[in-house]
């Protein structure tokens, strides 16, 4: 007579005592970057969000290549013309093409209407030729990643504009102008928060209290009105270049405030620390010891603090613009695209002038935002 032993009540063998001090002793020695990541990519949205977030700005760095049209280049023909699906496979192989399209006017209000025209396909391929262009301002080419085979014929997969004009092609050139609008405004910001949270932190005394009341003061008042009476200020006549300059700086000037505070919170923490103390009793240089010393140390803090401050940044841009005091046309931004098409009417009857700018703005806001959570958790890696 055989007996059967239960398994599953069996106790399972602990780990071994080798690999638990293992373990302990990698953690150990692990540097502080990488503790981080250890604890950043456990975090699935943050990864993801930082994946969308890396695409956009590839597409904003070069987005001649990526946009199958100039966003400047008009077929009056094809105006308010609908999106055009985009199918993959015809007659059982791979092979993209879209429908045509083909306009008929109403014989009482002679409204353009528009209908596919089925008879007619465009073959879409990728890495076509289509309309020159220098690629970061000096290589000419050619090559769009995707577009008609035949550069004449139309192709809108987002639809287009009043004037004929893609719209998905504008929204790839504006997140140059917007995205860039955040990274420049967030690293102005960035240093004059260093600068002025960091003398308030360190010299304390009467300088901090005055920095701290006119930090109190900036923020006392509504960013809203205080952009667009700034923004009203630049001439409607300047150069593109120089209102792109001036937006950004404005934006950077009630921002910097917050980056302040927690610069100075954290010199203040830090200056009290035994291997501040020590450095100091080496005669350590007071410029070394900032920027040797303090500033590496809260780090990773302040990497978060920037990818949370971009989105703000983003979305001021494209209010400002959006109520017309901001960028300008010729400029091709996402709030200058949301103000084109800001009227009810345009809206309720040409709904794909709206909704792909609101959803590029979205989806990226999102994804930074994402993106800045997961930072600010895996600064603090020790924290559970």
């Amino acid at each position: 007579m055989t007996t059967s032993i239960d398994t599953s009540l069996t106790p399972t063998a602990p780990a071994p005592a080798e690999d638990v001090s293992e373990a302990n002793r990698s953690v150990e020695a692990a540097s502080q970057w990488t503790l981080m990541w250890w604890k950043f990519r456990k975090d699935k949205l943050a990864i993801v969000g930082g994946i969308v977030v890396i695409l956009y700005y590839l597409v904003a760095v070069f987005p001649e290549f990526f946009a199958p049209k100039d966003p400047f280049a008009f077929d009056a023909q094809y105006t308010y013309a609908p999106p055009q699906p985009l199918y993959f496979i015809l007659d059982g192989r791979w092979n993209p093409f879209v429908y045509g399209l083909r306009f008929e006017r109403d014989p009482v209000s002679l409204k353009k209407t528009w209908t596919v025209d089925y008879e007619s396909r465009i073959p879409v391929g990728f890495f076509v030729k289509g309309e020159p262009y220098t690629l970061l301002g000096f290589i000419p080419a050619d090559r769009h990643l995707f577009g008609p085979v035949n550069s004449g014929d139309p192709f809108y997969l987002m639809g287009a504009d009043k004037t004929g004009r893609d719209v998905l092609s504008r929204i790839i050139h504006a997140s140059r102008i917007s995205l860039t609008v955040g990274l420049v405004g967030v690293a102005v910001s960035l240093v004059l928060g260093l600068i002025i949270g960091g003398i308030s932190g360190l010299i304390g005394g009467r300088v901090d209290n005055a920095i701290q009341r006119m930090i109190e003061i900036i923020n006392s008042i509504p960013n809203i009105p205080i952009m667009l009476a700034l923004a009203a200020l630049v001439p409607v006549g300047t150069p593109v270049l120089q209102v792109y300059f001036f937006i950004t700086l404005i934006l950077a000037m009630l921002s910097w405030t917050g980056m302040a505070r927690v610069v100075r919170g954290r010199f203040l923490a830090l200056r009290e620390d035994d291997f501040i103390l020590a450095a100091r009793l080496d005669g350590v240089p007071q410029m070394r010891l900032v920027t040797k010393h303090m500033i590496p140390s809260f780090l990773s803090h302040i990497i978060a603090s920037i990818t949370i401050s971009i989105p703000f940044m983003i979305l001021s841009e494209t209010g400002l613009s959006f109520l017309g005091v901001g960028l300008r046309p010729p400029v091709v931004s996402w709030g200058v695209m949301l103000r084109e098409a800001q009227e009810i009417a345009t809206v309720v009857n040409y709904p794909w002038l709206l909704w792909p700018v609101t959803g590029a703005v979205v989806i990226f806001v999102l994804s930074m935002n994402f993106l800045g959570n997961g930072l600010r958790d895996a600064a603090d890696p020790y924290a559970n």
